[in-house]
């Protein structure tokens, strides 16, 4: 059975989260050696929208996604773009988010907040399925 590069990566990503617990708490880790919460932290969403989703709709999502960076003080950058890639590999995803914090503590304080808690009520019903990982820049 062949399986694609998007699968692999997140089978290998929840394998890895796993065997450390948390890339960023565990102890002892087998991961020790990783820069493990000392940089910038990377907030990687991607999206697969229902067939019945709008191009409207999918654009107020975009814009609202955006706007997170005006109502959430801890994002310090924010880009979004549309799959482009030739290879055939996406599964159905088509949208890219990359959210920027200066550190662990911006993305925590950015996961529960009230404003990214009202844009994913507003998402939920528009989504097929969300592909989501976080990183430390290296």
């Amino acid at each position: 059975m062949r399986t694609t590069a998007l699968t692999t990566a997140l089978l290998l990503t929840v394998l890895f989260f796993t065997a450390c617990k948390s890339a960023i708490t565990c102890d002892p880790c087998p991961c020790a050696g990783i820069n493990q919460g000392k940089g910038v932290y990377r907030h990687v969403v991607v999206f697969k929208f229902k067939q019945t989703a709008t191009p409207e709709q999918i654009n107020e999502i975009v814009e609202d996604f955006a706007g997170l960076q005006n109502q959430i003080d801890a994002i310090t950058g924010f880009e979004h773009g549309v799959n482009v890639s030739p290879e055939g590999l996406d599964q159905g995803f088509t949208h890219v988010f990359l959210v920027s914090f200066k550190d662990k503590a911006g993305l925590e304080q950015y996961l529960p907040h009230p404003a990214h808690k009202t844009f994913v009520e507003q998402l939920r019903p528009l989504l097929e399925e969300p592909f989501v990982v976080d990183y430390v820049a290296q």
